[in-house]
C-alpha cells in the first residue's frame, strides 16, 4: 500500500479561528515575513541573530560543506549567559523582574530581578571555577523547579561548560547513565523538592547514582541546594552546600565569548532504552532560533507581558522556552515548582490571576486533565489577562484546543507548536497575529523553516494525503550530533531520506485539502488494521470529541484476523453514564469510519504518564497483548498500571 493511501480515513475539521484584529494590527511579525524568509533564508536568520549581542561577528551564516554536520554563524563569538542576563542590566533593565517564583507551599514565593539574577549567576560561575570546572567540562543538573536550577544552567554557559539537565523524576540508574555518558565533573542538586505536599528526595538519588558509577564516574563535587531541609547523607569529600559556596562567592565575573559552535548543552531524549541518546546543541544558532521563535510566536511585548511556561527544565521545552529564549528576550516570567492540582485544584488559574499572566504555554495532557474537572474551577478565577495561549509536547485534540481557547483564554489565539528535542526550537506553528488557525493543526512551517510530508520514496504527497514529516533544509537550532556517536546521528536522522538530504523527524503527518499540516504522532504509533494504516492520534481525537470522554489513549494490539486491532483506554467525565462503551465505539465509526472502530474500549481511572505528561502507550500495548506490566520507573505514578491491569482482569472475568 502506498503512503498516499495509508492515512485516508481522516477526521475532517472545518472550524477556523481568525487572529484577533487588535493583536493582528500590532503583531511583532506580519504575513510578509513568510515571503521575506523564503526569499533569502540565510539573510532572514542573520537578521534574527542580530537581535543577540555578539562579541565577534560571524563570517558565514550557514556552513553546509560537511552535511549533515551543519554549522551556523561560523566565526562568530558570543556568550549565552551574557545574552540572557548581563546585557539587560547594562541596558538599564536591572530592576525588571526576571522570575516570579512560586513554590508548591502556598506562601513560598520569591521575586528575582535581572540584577539579582546577574549576581547569582556570577557567584555560581565563580564557584564552578573554584571547583575546577572550565570550558568544555560537563555539569549535570538534577534539580526541582527552583530558581537555582536556572542559575546552575546559566553559570555553566557563562564559563563555557556544557550542562546536561536530568529530569528530577528520573531514577538513580537513569541519572548514572547520563552522568557517565557525558563525563560530568560536577552534579548540582538539592536535598529534595516539594511534590503534592510531600518532600521528593533528590540528593539520595544522586548518592545512589554515584555509587552505581563507581570507578567509571568522574564526579569530583556535588553542589547541594537546601530546599526542603530533609535529612540527607553527607560526604565531606564530595558534597558542598550551595549556601556555603555560591552564596558567599564574589558577585564579580567577566563572561568569556565562545565560538558559535561551542557546545551549550546535551539533552538526553526521554524514554531511551539501553545507551542514552544525548542530543548535542551548540550556542549561536540555538540561541538565535530559541529567542526569535519565542518573540514571534507569542507576540512577546517584554515591557508589559508576563509569560509562563509550565514545562520542567529537565525537558527541552524548559531549556528553550523557560531559560534561553525568554531570558534572551528580557522577559518577566513565572516559574512554578509544583503540580497543577497541589495543594488544590485550580492552583494554576490562581497563579495566572495573581501575576496577571498574559502568555501561557502548556501541554495537551494538562489541558485534558483540566477539562475533566469541568469549567467551574477556572471560571472562579480572573483569567482576562491572557492574550496568547500555547500548546506543546504532542498533537492537541481539537476539542481540547477549543476548550482551552474558550474556557481558559476567553477566545485568545492558540499556537499549536510542533518541534522536538532534536530541533531545539519551534519548527511549525500558527502565528497569533497572522494565521487563521485550525484546532488540532500545527498549520505550517515557521518562517525560515522548510518542512514537508513525503512518501516512502521521499516524494512530496498531494494535499489530502498522509506520510512522513521531514525537514527539507537545515535550521539554526538543529542538533549537531548525538554525543559521542556521529554515526548514530547520521543513521537515526538522515539515512532514511539520504538522497534528498531530508531530516526525518520520526513523526507521521497529513496534509489537509488546503495543504495545512496535521502531526499524527510517532510513526511507531500508527496501526495497521486490515491493511489500513490508522493514526492513534486521530482515533483519540474522535473519542475526546464525545462529551462523555475526558481523555483517551489508543494502541494497536496484535489480532489474528485483522493484523492489529484498535484498543482504546478512556477516562470518562464525571457526567458520563455507565456502560457507554458501545456508544463511544459507534461514535468513532461515525467520525472516522468502520475500520477505525475500537475492538475493545476500557474505562480507566487514569492513564500511565511520565512526569512530563507523555502517555506511555508502550505499557498499554503490552497490557492489551497480554504481556503484563513492564518497567514503570519513569511514570509519575507507577500504581496506575496496577489499577488498569486489575480493571482489565475484572473485565475479562465478566
Amino acid at each position: 500500500m502506498s503512503t498516499e493511501e495509508t492515512l485516508s480515513n481522516l477526521l475532517h475539521e472545518t472550524r477556523r479561528f481568525e487572529p484577533p484584529a487588535e493583536l493582528a494590527e500590532s503583531a511583532n511579525v506580519k504575513a510578509e515575513v513568510y515571503a521575506r524568509a523564503a526569499g533569502d533564508r540565510e539573510a532572514f536568520w542573520a537578521e534574527a541573530a542580530e537581535r543577540l549581542t555578539w562579541a565577534e561577528p560571524w563570517t558565514r551564516v550557514l556552513d553546509d560543506d560537511n552535511a549533515p554536520f551543519y554549522q551556523w554563524f561560523t566565526g562568530g563569538k558570543l556568550n549565552a549567559a551574557y545574552n540572557c542576563v548581563d546585557r539587560h542590566v547594562e541596558a538599564g533593565l536591572g530592576d525588571r523582574v526576571a522570575i516570579h517564583w512560586v513554590g508548591e507551599p502556598v506562601d513560598d514565593k520569591r521575586t528575582i530581578t535581572y540584577t539579582d539574577l546577574q549576581r547569582e549567576v556570577a557567584q555560581a560561575a565563580n564557584t564552578y571555577a573554584a571547583m575546577g570546572v572550565g570550558s568544555g567540562d560537563c555539569v549535570a543538573i538534577y534539580m526541582p523547579m527552583i530558581p537555582e536550577a536556572i542559575v546552575a544552567m546559566l553559570a555553566a554557559a557563562r564559563i563555557g561548560a556544557i550542562h546536561t539537565v536530568v529530569f528530577g523524576g528520573f531514577s538513580a540508574e537513569a541519572l548514572a547513565a547520563r552522568v557517565e555518558d557525558c563525563g560530568a565533573k560536577l552534579i548540582v542538586t538539592a536535598d529534595g523538592g516539594w511534590r503534592r505536599g510531600a518532600h521528593s528526595a533528590l540528593k539520595p538519588t544522586v548518592d545512589e547514582a554515584i555509587e552505581k558509577l563507581g570507578d567509571r564516574g568522574k564526579v569530583s563535587n556535588v553542589l547541594v541546594v537546601r530546599r526542603t531541609g530533609q535529612d540527607i547523607d553527607w560526604n565531606a569529600d564530595l558534597d558542598v552546600w550551595w549556601h556555603d559556596s555560591v552564596a558567599t562567592a564574589s558577585t564579580e565575573h567577566t563572561p568569556e565569548a565562545f565560538d558559535a559552535e561551542h557546545p551549550l548543552y546535551v539533552m538526553y531524549t526521554s524514554g531511551t532504552t539501553g545507551k542514552p541518546k544525548g542530543i548535542k546543541h551548540t550556542t549561536g544558532g540555538y540561541l538565535t532560533q530559541a529567542a526569535y521563535t519565542h518573540w514571534a510566536q507569542f507576540d512577546l511585548k517584554p515591557d508589559t507581558d508576563v509569560y509562563w511556561c509550565t514545562a520542567d527544565i529537565g525537558w527541552v521545552t524548559g531549556h528553550s522556552y523557560i531559560v534561553y529564549g525568554p531570558l534572551a528576550n528580557g522577559v518577566t516570567q513565572v516559574l512554578y515548582e509544583g503540580t497543577p492540582d497541589a495543594p488544590e485544584r485550580g492552583r494554576w488559574w490562581k497563579i495566572i490571576e495573581e501575576y496577571k499572566v498574559s502568555l501561557f504555554y502548556t501541554a495537551p495532557t494538562a489541558i485534558r486533565s483540566f477539562m475533566k474537572q469541568g469549567d467551574a474551577i477556572p471560571a472562579a478565577c480572573d483569567l482576562s489577562s491572557l492574550r496568547v495561549l500555547g500548546s506543546v509536547g504532542e498533537p492537541i485534540n481539537p476539542e481540547a484546543y477549543v476548550w482551552y481557547k474558550t474556557v481558559i483564554g476567553g477566545g485568545a489565539p492558540v499556537i499549536d507548536t510542533w518541534w522536538q528535542t532534536e530541533t531545539g526550537a519551534t519548527m511549525m506553528t500558527p502565528l497569533p497575529g497572522v494565521t487563521a488557525a485550525k484546532p488540532g493543526s500545527a498549520m505550517g512551517a515557521f518562517p525560515g523553516i522548510t518542512v514537508d510530508v513525503v512518501d516512502d520514496e521521499g516524494n512530496s504527497v498531494p494535499n489530502g494525503s498522509g506520510g512522513y514529516l521531514v525537514v527539507t533544509s537545515p535550521w539554526p537550532s538543529m542538533l549537531r550530533t548525538i554525543w559521542g556517536d556521529d554515526q548514530r546521528y547520521v543513521d537515526t536522522y538522515w539515512a532514511r531520506f539520504k538522497a534528498q538530504g531530508y531530516y526525518f523527524a520520526g513523526d507521521g503527518a497529513k496534509k489537509d485539502e488546503d495543504g495545512d499540516i496535521w502531526v499524527l504522532g510517532r510513526v511507531d504509533d500508527v496501526m495497521n488494521v486490515s491493511g489500513h494504516r490508522l493514526s492513534t492520534t486521530e482515533i483519540e481525537s474522535a473519542l475526546v470529541s464525545h462529551p462523555y470522554v475526558a481523555e483517551a489513549a489508543v494502541v494497536g494490539a496484535t489480532d489474528p484476523d485483522t493484523g492489529q486491532a484498535v484498543v482504546a483506554y478512556v477516562i470518562l467525565r464525571e457526567s458520563a453514564p455507565g456502560d457507554c462503551e458501545r456508544e463511544l465505539s459507534d461514535h468513532v465509526r461515525k467520525e472516522i469510519g468502520p475500520i477505525a472502530k475500537p475492538k475493545r474500549i476500557m474505562v480507566v481511572p487514569e492513564l500511565p504518564k511520565t512526569r512530563s505528561g507523555k502517555i506511555m502507550r508502550r505499557l498499554l500495548r503490552d497490557l492489551a497483548e497480554g504481556r503484563g506490566v513492564g518497567d514503570t520507573t519513569t511514570l509519575a505514578d507507577s500504581s496506575i498500571m496496577e489499577l488498569i491491569a486489575a480493571g482489565k482482569a475484572a473485565a475479562t472475568d465478566e
